[in-house]
């Protein structure tokens, strides 16, 4: 699946790709083969679409005209990525991946060109292509081509060569548009795009990759998306319970990186359906730029994560009957709230302190929460009275004659 902020474009097992609006209903439909989908890309204008199949068929096309380049070659194209402005640009770039990385454009003659980028080291099983950089990944490791200046700029070799990388596939994505963030295995590289000092260049390429953030993490990752200077990271779970192995609920963590280490700051574990029976390599963590929201795509699900905000926050303080502490947080965040009233939260705690028996603490309250509102100030006289409170009965008179 690849999201746009706009719809989302979801390939099945059985060749068919849907356009899906972000509550799921479908509104297109493309009967691309009989085998699955491997890949769907999008420009960032939503208008065109790259997807490649296991028979080897790619197709980009145009969404409003099907117009574009369709082909079917002799074995499995794994990727595709459409260069991001694919749709303003008079080339028509993009990218396949199986045993080779090839670009395609278009020339003048309205043909198309086609270049190997790079060959060699294995399936090609990723491709992220941001302004002028393509990022992939093979066998080996992961790669980075300065299409600009038609320069290859670094190799970061994996670490763990032990894991298959047909069921432990590398993850990428760009935080922006000079870092790349690689996943893979247990093991998380922040690689910062840099240039080089012009004195250096000599016969190197014009620009450079630094890692800035390398660590390592408890479980396997599936998906990464950037959240501000956090990572969101999608983790695949196996324990081993007496000595014998069996997969977990897939983990949706915020973790803050360091320079060696990183921070856990939340972490949730999902229900999806047959997550026993699932691999590594049958998760995928998708966003679109800008947007909070986050979906995680699995053989039979895919669920959407969004940002907490405080509105969640005090649901769920309200939800484990922290009264005290959700009329606090609503206090602090009063210009924030959309969801939430201050005054319909001090009323649900001063109910819930009544319902427990604490009438003092009750009354005071009163103050705080009933302000002026001479409606509230009788409903709440009138309640005490009734219940027989008449020894605290005097503070609510008091506090409602000096409201009044």
């Amino acid at each position: 699946m690849t999201v746009h902020d706009k719809f989302l474009a979801l390939g099945t097992h059985f060749g068919k790709v849907f356009l899906l609006d972000v509550q799921g209903n479908v509104t297109q439909k493309f009967e691309i083969s009989s085998v699955k989908i491997n890949q769907v890309s999008l420009d960032e204008s939503g208008e065109n679409v790259g997807i490649c199949s296991e028979d080897g068929k790619v197709q980009v096309f145009g969404l409003y005209t099907r117009e574009g380049f369709h082909e079917n070659f002799d074995c499995p194209i794994k990727v595709v990525a459409l260069h991001p402005q694919f749709s303003k640009s008079n080339y028509k770039q993009f990218v396949t991946g199986g045993s080779k990385l090839l670009l395609y454009e278009r020339n003048w003659l309205n043909r198309w060109k086609t270049s190997v980028l790079h060959e060699g080291e294995g399936t090609i099983s990723n491709i992220q292509w941001r302004t002028n950089l393509i990022a992939w990944a093979n066998n080996v490791g992961v790669k980075i081509y300065d299409i600009s200046t038609k320069q290859r700029i670094t190799n970061v070799l994996r670490d763990d060569v032990s894991l298959r990388p047909d069921m432990y596939p590398c993850s990428l994505c760009w935080k922006d548009n000079q870092t790349l963030i690689v996943g893979w295995g247990k093991s998380i590289k922040m690689c910062a795009v840099k240039e080089r000092n012009p004195t250096e260049l000599r016969d190197l390429p014009s620009r450079y990759v630094e890692i800035v953030s390398a660590f390592e993490t408890e479980f396997f990752i599936s998906g990464l998306a950037p959240l501000a200077d956090q990572l969101v990271t999608l983790y695949f779970v196996k324990e081993n319970e007496e000595e014998e192995e069996f997969r977990a609920r897939p983990r949706l963590d915020i973790i803050q990186p360091l320079a060696e280490s990183c921070e856990e700051i939340s972490s949730d574990a999902l229900s999806v359906r047959n997550f026993t029976d699932n691999e590594c390599r049958d998760y995928r963590l998708e966003h679109a730029e800008g947007e909070s929201l986050f979906y995680i795509i699995s053989p039979k699900d895919i669920v959407v994560a969004k940002e907490r905000d405080q509105d969640d926050h005090i649901d769920w303080l309200l939800d484990k009957k922290k009264y005290e502490e959700a009329l606090m947080a609503a206090e602090i965040s009063f210009k924030n709230i959309k969801r939430h009233d201050v005054q319909k939260i001090g009323m649900a705690y001063i109910n819930h302190l009544v319902e427990k028996g604490d009438y003092d603490t009750a009354a005071r309250k009163c103050q705080k929460v009933l302000g002026k509102n001479m409606e509230l100030w009788e409903n709440e006289v009138y309640r005490f009275k009734t219940i027989g409170q008449l020894k605290v009965g005097p503070n609510i008179v008091l506090f409602w004659q000096g409201a009044v």
